[in-house]
């Protein structure tokens, strides 16, 4: 771990990029680091630990259970966002080049780096492996992209690429047989095995016109899977590369090596992510296991993520850490400082004090999302009634889109007085000279239509939960009719409240054609608002009775 260290301090001299996350493996021998921020400070980032590396690690020592042919095996950079898969790919092929010419490292381009289709894939250009580098090399079909075509026995080579998200996932397995741990991964990996002429492994292979062995393939696409037995945790596992997990997402590879595993009398225990994990690919997880248990799934994301860990066994080695493991999560803004994560105490006090900002806006975006909450609940409870069984999927498909509504207004919270402000902010531009002066007033109008578009927005977001709130009315539970009369009560007071704050906005514009616009569409969602609530309260206090 000392060693580790000092490669990993390296990433953190560099403004501008985070050390994430570091993931050694004792029986793999092999760690892997996660670094995160804008493209050059990653690259620098990047180049100085693969430099400190290749001073620390001698490969003619190295023994390990994962595929690798250097002592920094492979470097891909992941557009993340706001960056193109173009663009990250000039990035690579730049830093490929640096550490060919600056460091003297052996270097080949795959994935969407490749600079020819046959280095596209990893898997093809580090076969062989380490012991079979200099044999490789000695091949001009083989001659590295960068650097020296001369085998270094000291750091191999290093594979540089673009790609996408990749997850390695792990499966682990009541067996200490890594022979038959590396069937079942040749049962669902894409590539799949050699076909023999009996059928049987070992056997002679079945070729093709060309003299080529001919494959069998797997049955999940986009996979790359092997088997093997860890020695620290005294298990076999089939360690999975998910590499499209759009097609093959990570709840799919768990359901279907579970059903290899048994097809083989082996049994599934729980599973490991190495290194990070997208927030999405948590949350599908979550989906998926509560469709198959027929339970709602407009619960929160910490609930979704909660019955993913359970349903995978993400915690069967070690506690799975959400907060430590989810990139989203990692990457957040700690320092921000924001509204909604403030107790409902200290937001009441903060919207009393002499600060004109939270004001009105934040407070119905508030309303709003109570608005929703409310009724995502009463359709969460409704799912799971007694009785009511063959219809939970009608009021879980409610409840997803209550949960996306009050995420929304969530969201409009803090954006309402971040808009406001941006009004402030232009207000303080200098107007020495009739230029300046020009500037600031672009500037204030500009801030100030966008300070009534959120607003805007916090009304069509809430009217939009009356669809949910009167349904919840007409069709939910009986117990709760009252819970969707007081969301259909927020919900109006969110449009009403959100529009005092798009007309107090729009005072000074009223010749701007947007403005002209919000104003319009604003008193048709109000009176629209105002009738819906009549309605829903209708229905309630037809129900409740007395």
């Amino acid at each position: 771990m000392d060693l580790i260290r000092q490669i990993t301090d390296q990433v953190e001299t560099v403004e501008g990029a985070r050390l994430l996350d570091v993931d050694p493996g004792a029986a793999t021998n092999r760690t892997v680091v996660t670094i995160a921020g804008s493209p050059d400070a990653v690259v620098e980032a990047a180049f100085r630990a693969v430099a400190r590396a290749t001073e620390l690690i001698d490969m003619t020592k190295h023994k390990g259970e994962h595929p690798r042919f250097g002592a920094t095996d492979v470097c891909p950079l992941v557009p993340v966002s706001g960056i193109s898969m173009d663009e990250t790919v000039v990035h690579a092929r730049a830093l490929a080049k640096r550490l060919g010419e600056e460091l003297g490292l052996t270097i080949y381009c795959y994935e969407h780096a490749a600079l020819t289709p046959e280095r596209r894939n990893l898997a093809t250009v580090r076969a062989g492996e380490y012991e079979g580098l200099a044999q490789k090399l000695a091949d001009p079909a083989w001659k590295p992209d960068f650097g020296p075509a001369t085998f270094n026995p000291k750091s191999g080579a290093t594979a540089v690429g673009a790609r996408n998200f990749l997850i390695a996932y792990n499966v682990n397995l009541n067996t200490t047989s890594a022979r038959r741990a590396n069937a079942v991964a040749f049962d669902v990996r894409e590539r799949g095995r050699v076909k023999t002429v009996d059928g049987k492994p070992g056997s002679a292979p079945v070729l093709g016109t060309q003299g080529e062995k001919v494959w069998t393939p797997g049955t999940l696409t986009g996979v790359k899977a092997l088997g093997w037995y860890i020695e620290e945790y005294g298990i076999a596992q089939i360690s999975m590369n998910l590499t499209d997990i759009d097609t093959t997402p990570m709840h799919m590879a768990f359901d279907e090596a579970s059903a290899k595993a048994a097809a083989r009398g082996l049994r599934v225990t729980g599973s490991e992510i190495v290194g990070l994990v997208p927030l999405r690919a948590m949350l599908d997880a979550g989906r998926y296991f509560l469709r198959k248990q027929q339970r709602s799934l407009g619960v929160s994301d910490g609930e979704l993520i909660k019955i993913a860990v359970k349903s995978l066994g993400l915690d069967d080695l070690r506690p799975f850490k959400p907060e430590e493991k989810i990139i989203e999560y990692l990457l957040a803004d700690s320092d921000r400082k924001l509204l909604v994560d403030l107790p409902v105490a200290a937001f009441v006090e903060e919207t009393a004090s002499e600060s004109p900002a939270p004001g009105g806006g934040s407070v119905s975006a508030t309303i709003g999302a109570l608005a929703a909450a409310l009724g995502t609940m009463v359709a969460n409870l409704s799912s799971h009634k007694r009785g009511w069984d063959e219809r939970w999927e009608e009021f879980s498909d409610w409840a997803v889109k209550g949960k996306a509504l009050h995420e929304e207004l969530i969201r409009l919270v803090d954006r309402d007085t971040e808009a406001f402000n941006a009004v402030l902010a232009a207000m303080r531009l200098p107007k020495t000279t009739d230029e300046e002066g020009a500037d600031r007033t672009a500037a204030i109008r500009e801030a100030t239509v966008g300070a009534a578009r959120v607003p805007f927005r916090i009304m069509e977001q809430a009217l939009e939960t009356m669809d949910l709130l009167e349904a919840m009315a007409r069709e939910g539970l009986p117990a709760s009719i009252s819970d969707a009369g007081v969301g259909a009560i927020c919900a109006r007071a969110a449009v009403m409240g959100a529009f005092l704050n798009v007309r107090i906005n729009a005072k000074d514009l009223a010749d701007h054609e947007t403005i002209k616009d919000l104003l319009t569409r604003g008193q048709r969602i109000q009176a629209e608002a105002i009738e819906r609530e009549a309605t829903i309260l209708e229905l309630v206090e037809g129900k409740i009775g007395g």
